[in-house]
């Protein structure tokens, strides 16, 4: 966690920044879906996460960053199990059946899982009329999502796979939700806080953790044996680079950068935008119909977050506003359920 007064801040950079975490991790969802044209679903992660992890830890070493420490390398690797290797796997594979833009929507519902699986916050979350009405109207969301997809007949995909898909979605946001809790619960003495690796050290780690996953998996599935460097098309190479460079080192550095000098509460506002991103995308650059449906769903589950946030919103205006009375800076970081994860897609 971040902590004390934000540091100022290039009002253009910020700008810049914001862009980037809105429209590239909205993209990657459609970048994945062009990538699977060319690439089986588990080699793409193995490419990806092996190189983007290369390329962030020989970063963290020309920095200077110390790049190893067993207890920290640990929690890595657990988180990056869970965030980046069962989640994105699940993405990327459901992506075969459904659009980016689906899978972008299930994504945003993941605010659902912290409610419900933050149990230390129980108490104060479902104490609020309007976290728990938000937790039914995002169940309601994810629902309508299913339905679409079941009487969907826009293409030929077997409407069983798109449930399986769709329910892998689901269980990966979990996955998702499991390995940021347990980051953010992660306890350390104070030697050992002391002793901790730079945030950019440990996501380099859980990617490598998720590309030697990746890997394994792809192995033990065959696709090695189908697969061939010359059967990928010049423009998937250029979506597996937008994937490495943009989606999982630029975005991320823009995100971790954004902390530092903005309210996080603010900057988790990326979760509102992703999913409209890729669903714009879906609809005018893939074959995918859009469906109202799919809109109205989305709709749904984002007012669904915004209720479940809306305790937090209210109690971070109220100190904003004392706090300019007595013009005291403030000296808390704001948190809610998404800003609380990372995010690497």
């Amino acid at each position: 966690m971040l902590q004390g007064q934000k540091k100022a801040a290039n009002p253009l950079m910020v700008v810049v920044a914001y862009i980037i975490i809105y429209v590239v991790w909205g993209s990657t969802f459609f970048f994945i879906e062009k990538a699977l044209h060319s690439f089986p679903p588990f080699i793409l992660g193995s490419f990806r996460f092996v190189t983007a992890s290369a390329i962030l830890m020989t970063y963290c070493a020309m920095k200077g960053y110390k790049l190893f420490n067993k207890r920290s390398v640990q929690e890595a690797t657990i988180v990056g199990f869970l965030l980046l290797f069962v989640d994105m796997a699940g993405v990327i594979w459901a992506e075969q059946y459904v659009s980016g833009g689906v899978a972008a929507i299930i994504a945003a519902a993941a605010a659902i899982w912290f409610i419900l699986l933050d149990k230390p916050k129980w108490k104060e979350n479902f104490s609020s009329i309007s976290t728990v009405l938000g937790v039914a109207l995002g169940f309601c969301g994810v629902v309508m999502l299913f339905a679409e997809q079941i009487m969907s007949t826009n293409d030929n995909t077997d409407g069983t796979l798109k449930v399986i898909a769709l329910s892998i979605l689901v269980l990966g946001s979990i996955a998702w939700t499991v390995g940021s809790l347990i980051s953010k619960y992660f306890k350390k003495s104070e030697k050992q806080e002391e002793e901790d690796l730079h945030v950019m050290v440990k996501t380099a780690w859980q990617m490598v953790t998720a590309g030697i996953l990746f890997n394994i998996t792809a192995l033990f599935t065959g696709e090695y044996t189908t697969f061939t460097l010359s059967s990928v098309a010049p423009v998937d190479w250029f979506n597996l680079g937008y994937l490495i460079t943009f989606g999982s080192i630029l975005a991320f550095s823009s995100y971790i950068w954004l902390l530092q000098v903005r309210p996080a509460m603010e900057v988790s506002t990326y979760a509102y935008v992703n999913p409209i991103i890729a669903l714009i995308l879906s609809h005018f650059f893939t074959s995918h119909v859009v469906t109202s449906l799919q809109i109205f769903g989305l709709a749904v589950i984002l007012f669904s977050v915004l209720l479940m946030n809306w305790k937090a919103y209210r109690a971070k205006l109220s100190a904003r506003s004392k706090s300019r009375k007595v013009l005291q800076p403030e000296n808390k970081l704001d948190t809610n359920p998404i800003a609380e994860s990372e995010l690497v897609h």
